[in-house]
Parts: structure tokens; C-alpha cells; sequence
């Protein structure tokens, strides 16, 4: 292990882009499915790992959905949202602000009590036995309808109380932020901090749309934003976050190699960039694996390392004080970190 890959490993860090559905390693899969009398069409965990070779965004969410089968019950989900929290806390992930897109399930007949009790029981004891602090952003799926949406913000107001944000997730293409307005200000009236998946396969207008219609409290993803250097200069004005999924994009050939990233540009451009995983099961890494392969591609300095860690803390959905205490973490790691 070298220095780099030692010192990123046990950096204090926030994940804000990953969706728990995304999580499920191929051994968990085969064990649900078995728990859950379920046969997939793949013979073994191996097999399946193989099948992760995608050309685009909608060749890996056929494959992502048809994984998605095998949470049902309860806990199904509190099974996977706990392995993830695990795995986070060797990371050294101490903030997490997880993914979850139930309309995956309550679509085909899951009950939202059995998502939600499953995922958040999961959350909690996290915090009780692991000590990492955790969120829940629930998404709802672009590709349905607006009314759709509407139906899961009325489904989840139980748990309004426990939900971190709203966020939307989903093909990109053909669905701009434009279809969901309603949606989006229905949330925002409901108090809820608002995300959306814009600009990782969608042009720069997205984004905008994003940005000026939605009035998102961040963007998942974002890339290309950087086609549009007064968008660029807009979303730095409002401070807006980035949470930039590196692996993800080099998977699903969003960029030909991680040297060809727009990483690099987009920390050049002044905006808040954090990095994150995504769906680190099917694209081989979870968030240390995304800083450690972008300092190596693009030969980040220390301080790019640690600017993009602080850059989590302070783009999180968390009080002041978690992300002071937070911060002062990262800077007693750094000045105790011998390289």
C-alpha cells in the first residue's frame, strides 16, 4: 500500500451520492435470493460480478433493477443498508447520506412501511453500535411520471421526520429536471432539502434547469455543467455542491479513462466538488477506491485529497456543530499522518 492509498484510507470522510440498492455485492445478492426462494439467471456470485460490463447508464439500471428483486421483506433491507454502513465505517466514512429509490419496490408490491422501517432500523443501530452518522435521501425514478412522484412524497410523509432530503435518480435522457417542477416545490413547501441527478449523461441544460427551476440544495453528479461557463459561475455564486462519482462515470463510458475526467476542470472552475461512489458494487469501488484511482489518473496533490474530504463535511445535511467537529477531525488526522 503506498503512502497515498494509506493516508486516503483512513481520512475522515462524507459520502453523499450512494444509493444503498447500488451496494448489494453479488454474495449478498445469491443469499437473499436464496432467503427469499428467488432463482437469477446468473449461476454464481462470480457470474454475475462478470456480467458488471456496461455500455451506458440504461445498460447498467436493467441490471440494477433486476438486483433490486431480491430485497422484499424488511429485513432484506435492513441487511444490505447495514453491510454498506459497515464497509463505510472501515473507509473511514464517519457521515453517510444514503440513496433509496422505493418506487423499485413498491411498484411490484413491497410494502413503503417495509422499505423504510428496514433501511432506517439499520441507520439507527449504525449509529448506536458503529458511531457513523447517517441520513436517508429518498429518490424518486425520472423515467415514471410526475404524478407518480407525488404518490411516493405522500407515501414517505410518515417519515418526514427521519428523511433527510428528496432526491431523484434514474435515465437521464429525455427526462429533464423541467418534468418534475411541481414535484420539487411540492417538497420544498414540505420542508424537505431537494437533489437531483443532472448532468452525468445530460447536457449542460439539465443542469440549469436543475439550478433555476428546481432550486436544488445540490447536484448529484453535474459533469457537464462545464459546457456552460455562465452556468459554471452560477452555481458557484449559489454555492451549490457537486457530488461527482468517478468510477461510475468511467463504467458507464460517461469519459473513454479517469485521465480524461472532468474532475480536474471542475476543481480548476471553482465549484464545490465532493467525491463519492455511487453503486460501488457494480463499479469496483467504494469511496476510497474513487480518491485513491483519481490522485493516481489525475496526480492529485495531498491537498486535493483533503480539500475534496472537507468539501463533504461542508456540503452535508448536517448541524454546524457535527461538521465542525467534523472538519477539526480531518485536520488532526492530516497533521498526525506521517507520509
Amino acid at each position: 500500500m503506498t503512502n497515498y492509498e494509506s493516508f486516503i484510507r483512513g481520512l475522515p470522510k462524507a459520502e453523499l451520492h450512494m444509493h444503498i440498492e447500488g451496494s448489494l455485492e453479488p454474495r449478498m445478492m445469491f443469499d437473499l435470493a436464496a432467503r427469499n426462494g428467488l432463482k437469477l439467471r446468473w449461476g454464481s456470485p462470480s457470474e454475475l460480478q462478470a456480467a458488471y460490463q456496461f455500455t451506458n447508464l440504461q445498460s447498467f439500471l436493467d441490471l440494477y433493477y433486476e438486483g433490486c428483486r431480491v430485497l422484499i421483506h424488511e429485513q432484506d433491507f435492513y441487511d444490505v443498508t447495514a453491510a454498506y454502513l459497515r464497509r463505510a465505517k472501515q473507509d473511514g466514512v464517519i457521515r453517510a447520506e444514503l440513496l433509496i429509490g422505493p418506487q423499485s419496490f413498491t411498484t411490484r408490491g413491497v410494502g413503503i412501511e417495509t422499505v423504510m422501517n428496514g433501511v432506517l432500523r439499520a441507520i439507527e443501530d449504525a449509529r448506536h453500535d458503529l458511531a457513523i452518522s447517517s441520513g436517508l435521501i429518498v429518490t424518486a425514478q425520472r423515467h415514471r411520471t410526475e404524478a407518480d412522484a407525488m404518490l411516493l412524497l405522500d407515501q414517505i410523509m410518515p417519515w418526514s421526520d427521519r428523511i433527510l432530503g428528496i432526491g431523484m435518480g434514474g435515465a437521464e435522457v429525455g427526462n429533464p429536471p423541467s418534468k418534475f417542477v411541481n414535484f420539487f416545490r411540492a417538497c420544498r413547501d414540505r420542508g424537505f432539502r431537494i437533489t437531483i441527478h443532472a448532468g452525468e449523461e445530460g447536457p449542460a441544460s439539465y443542469v440549469r434547469e436543475a439550478v433555476e427551476l428546481l432550486r436544488v440544495d445540490r447536484i448529484d453528479h453535474g459533469n457537464s455543467c462545464l459546457a456552460d461557463p455562465e452556468l459554471v459561475a452560477e452555481i458557484v455564486r449559489r454555492k451549490l455542491a457537486l457530488t461527482v462519482c468517478p468510477l461510475s462515470n468511467l463504467r458507464l463510458k460517461g469519459v473513454p479513462s479517469l485521465e480524461q475526467h472532468p474532475l480536474r476542470a471542475l476543481i480548476n472552475a471553482g465549484l464545490h466538488v465532493t467525491v463519492n461512489s455511487d453503486d460501488p458494487s457494480y463499479f469496483g469501488g467504494y469511496v476510497s477506491e474513487n480518491l485513491i484511482e483519481c490522485q493516481r489518473a489525475l496526480d492529485l496533490s495531498l491537498n486535493d485529497v483533503v480539500d475534496l474530504a472537507r468539501n463533504g463535511f461542508t456540503a452535508a445535511f448536517i448541524s454546524p456543530d457535527e461538521r465542525d467537529k467534523a472538519l477539526a477531525s480531518i485536520d488532526s488526522y492530516v497533521a498526525a499522518f506521517r507520509m
